[in-house]
């Protein structure tokens, strides 16, 4: 989702300059009741929105009679209750026609009972793709697309429904995603409800490829290739820059890595890949800027400006989302040309109510009212609280570029919370420092999507010239998120977001009296001065001498040992499933050279975060074991090492490695399979390298995620396997052999575990025979990252998340 902002550009108006201080509010009221018409239509009832425009009737009634007892009123009070009665009369009586068709379409109807139909269509977006976390044997990655769509006719059961209506449908990515806004297809598959109450008539799950598939408007075929043209061009940067450049400029995240999805989320940082009004002002602003050069009339200029407008949206797509930023961004635009409040908050409410009378679904939809909410900090509050911070010497362009992303933040964080059950606390300070590289990355990547349809070669040259602000953004994104506690839990939903709201509403009225702002400037220091260390650098991480780490990545392995000579060194056995995660915990362990990365085995939950690990870090070599299956992880293993220009090596029974502090021995497995089939995801869990590490806290035993064959074949095998600490075999499974923990004898078991999982891991038999032995079992999902330092007789073991330390 877009977490901030969309209308955070990097200049203010200045009131003072213009004498325009005085907000203009009359037309607030009806843009809130439209608003709330569309609410009461779609999450009430189509009766309820009925209701709505009959007590506008009553209120433009009243207002009539008001002008008529007193003239001089016409221009006061009853000017404004004719509006908010003509706002809810139209609102509340359109939203009631299009939420009663909605609900009584016959297609409705039949997705109550998940009726097999096939859909004529006129696709109204591009196909979105729905990323699945990797797991065990499956990959990660898109397997599904979901396109919006316009319904033309629906045969069902044999009966034929020409209607329209709003559809979606969910369809494999393969055959679905390069399909156009536009273009008229023919689905078949299953119905079903829809799960979001915005006039939405069904979803259908699509079975096949598509059918009777029609060609695209002009305009959708040319932003095609301006778009394509883009994506080309980027492919002259590295990988992460190039995925991040287009969807930066037009909202194409086709080749966005989805480890700087997840960082930017984390960061706050997630407006920058969709279409917004950001996009919009800056273009149009830098159109402007160009054109004053020229020194061209204000008429002339407008016009250019509206040309250029117009070709934006062309190339981003003239979807619903593109639309609405379009229309949000020339808000901007005119606070910034005008520098009046006055006007712009009119303009605002205009905006609303127009949008909302056109679809009333916008009324619903996050995007539409983070960037309300955003472009009202930015007209109504960055203003003045630029001047005071210019009225106490802060310089004009720092005040501007303090007070814009504050102010967007503030608003729009009721929502995020709602949406997203957290609060970025890092997103005010990762949207400072990413404004300065958005304006120009933005306006050159448009001119290189404009020149590569002409010229490809000067396209790539621009795109060069874009890289270091792109790679900038993309570094502001990585260290947010490495943060610790980057984000913290916030209720989720209706209730979260306006206890948030009405927090800070309450703060606003608090702020106004003296004493209240010298208590809560004592307070913030106090915060920034107990809270700060505690929460980001929490006393004691990383441990001072720790041994190994076993990271908190969720639902798969990452373990870090130390290797010795020097701090920064250490080797890591199992990457995770995200990049965003284990790259995280090595940036908190300081961990930046790493001799061998050791991939027990190349399931989704240990190999996933490879390029977490590669990124920005000097890898030795990355080591696998006999085993090549699954084939499509170990293609990737292949591919991504290939682009780090790291060694892929392979490690078998018997090999012996030592650095300074450190000794690893691989013990398994002893007899490989001949044949393993990868989508047997027992035999290739059984497959799993296992690991003796001689630290200095002690010997570690890293299992991978052997079962029951794998840990009987270790101990016929003969190998030593009892150690001090235990990596437990597949995240703590029911499939541990109670003879291979008494072989293990463990003072310590370390379960790598997610939080909340579907597969019942760890097994609670499995740790009450643990905890029955003497066995002190620690967990990723409870205790955060966990360290093991000080001596075999002295070990200490401490848990991030719980933060505490605790001794053996």
């Amino acid at each position: 989702m877009s977490g901030t902002p969309e209308a955070a550009v990097s200049s203010v108006p200045d009131p003072a300059a213009t004498g325009g201080n005085g907000l203009d509010l009359r037309l607030v009221p009806a843009a809130l009741g439209t608003w709330a018409c569309s609410l009461l239509g779609l999450w009430v009832g189509w009766a309820a929105a009925a209701t709505a425009a009959l007590i506008g009737v009553l209120v433009v009634v009243l207002g009539v009679s008001a002008s008529r007892v007193s003239p001089m009123a016409l221009g006061r009070a009853s000017a404004g209750l004719l509006a908010l009665g003509a706002a809810l009369l139209a609102g509340g009586a359109g939203t009631a026609v299009r939420a009663h068709g909605s609900v009584a379409n016959p297609v409705r109807v039949a997705a109550e009972s998940g009726s097999a139909a096939t859909l004529r269509v006129r696709l109204t977006d591009d196909p979105r793709p729905l990323h699945s976390a990797g797991y065990g044997g499956q990959p990660g990655g898109v397997r599904q697309v979901v396109i919006g769509a316009q319904l033309r006719h629906a045969d069902v059961h044999g009966q034929r429904w020409s209607t329209g209506g709003r559809v979606v449908l969910i369809a494999p990515a393969d055959q679905w995603a390069a399909l156009l806004p536009g273009q008229e297809v023919s689905a078949a598959g299953r119905l079903a409800p829809p799960t979001r109450r915005d006039l939405t008539v069904a979803a259908l799950r699509v079975r096949g490829s598509p059918a009777e598939v029609g060609p695209p408007p002009w305009w959708q075929r040319a932003a095609a290739d301006l778009r394509g043209g883009l994506r080309d061009a980027a492919q002259v940067l590295p990988e992460q820059p190039a995925g991040l450049l287009p969807g930066l400029v037009v909202g194409d995240t086709s080749r966005l890595q989805q480890e700087v999805s997840e960082e930017f989320k984390t960061a706050g940082l997630s407006h920058l890949t969709a279409v917004s009004g950001t996009n919009v002002a800056i273009v149009c602003g830098a159109v402007l800027w160009l054109l004053r050069l020229f020194r061209l009339g204000p008429r002339t200029s407008a016009v250019l400006a509206g040309l250029a407008l117009v070709g934006f949206v062309v190339l981003a797509r003239p979807s619903p989302s593109v639309l609405r930023a379009a229309v949000m961004g020339a808000v901007a635009l005119l606070a910034l040309m005008l520098g009046r409040r006055r006007s712009a908050v009119p303009a605002l409410a205009v905006a609303v109510l127009g949008l909302l009378l056109v679809d009333p679904a916008l009324g619903v939809d996050p995007g539409f009212a983070l960037s309300v909410l955003a472009t009202s900090g930015l007209v109504v509050l960055a203003p003045p609280w630029a001047a005071a911070l210019r009225d106490r010497g802060v310089p004009a362009g720092v005040a501007e570029a303090v007070t814009v992303p504050v102010a967007a933040h503030v608003v729009t964080a009721p929502v995020i919370a709602a949406l997203a059950g957290n609060i970025s606390v890092v997103a005010i300070v990762a949207n400072l420092l990413a404004a300065p590289a958005v304006a120009p990355a933005t306006v050159l990547g448009v001119l290189a999507a404009a020149l590569a349809v002409v010229h490809p070669g000067a396209a790539e040259i621009v795109v060069r010239l874009a890289g270091p602000a792109v790679q900038w953004l993309i570094a502001v994104g990585h260290r947010s998120a490495a943060i610790p506690g980057a984000t913290i839990g916030w209720p989720a939903g209706a209730g979260g977001g306006l206890s948030l709201a009405a927090i800070t509403v309450v703060v606003f009225i608090l702020l106004r009296f003296r004493r209240v702002r010298a208590l809560a400037a004592a307070s913030l220091l106090g915060v920034l001065l107990v809270f700060v260390p505690t929460r980001f650098a929490p006393p004691g991480w990383p441990v001072a001498g720790w041994a190994m780490v076993a990271c908190d990545v969720g639902q798969g392995d990452a373990l870090v040992l130390a290797a010795g000579g020097d701090e920064t060194r250490a080797i890591v056995v199992d990457t995770g499933p995200d990049p965003g995660l284990v790259g995280g915990c090595l940036d908190r362990l300081d961990v930046r050279r790493i001799p061998l990365v050791v991939l027990s085995h190349l399931h989704a939950d240990h190999v996933g975060g490879l390029a977490g690990v590669l990124a920005g870090r000097s890898v030795g070599a990355v080591a696998v074991g006999p085993i090549r299956e699954p084939s499509w992880a170990f293609e990737q293993v292949r591919r991504l090492t290939g682009q780090a220009g790291v060694p892929l090596v392979e490690l078998r029974a018997g090999q012996r490695m030592a650095w300074p502090a450190l000794t690893v021995e691989v013990l398994g497995p002893s007899r490989p399979p001949p044949v393993v089939d990868g989508n047997d995801g027992t035999s290739v869990n059984d497959a799993s390298l296992v690991l003796r590490a001689d630290t200095a806290s002690g010997r570690v035993l890293l299992t991978g995620d052997v079962e029951l064959a794998g840990q009987a074949q270790l101990l016929a095998s003969g190998v030593d396997v009892e150690a001090d600490v235990l990596k437990m075999p597949h995240h703590g499974s029911r499939f541990s052999s109670p003879r291979f923990l008494a072989a293990v004898r463990p003072r310590l078991a370390v379960v790598s575990v997610g939080a909340g999982n579907r597969y019942g891991h760890p097994n609670g038999d499995v740790l009450n025979a643990l905890t029955s032995a003497g066995t002190k079992v620690m967990r990723t999902d409870q205790n955060g990252d966990i360290a093991i330092a000080g001596g075999r007789e002295h070990q200490i073991v401490v848990g991030s998340g719980a933060r505490e330390l605790r001794g053996d």
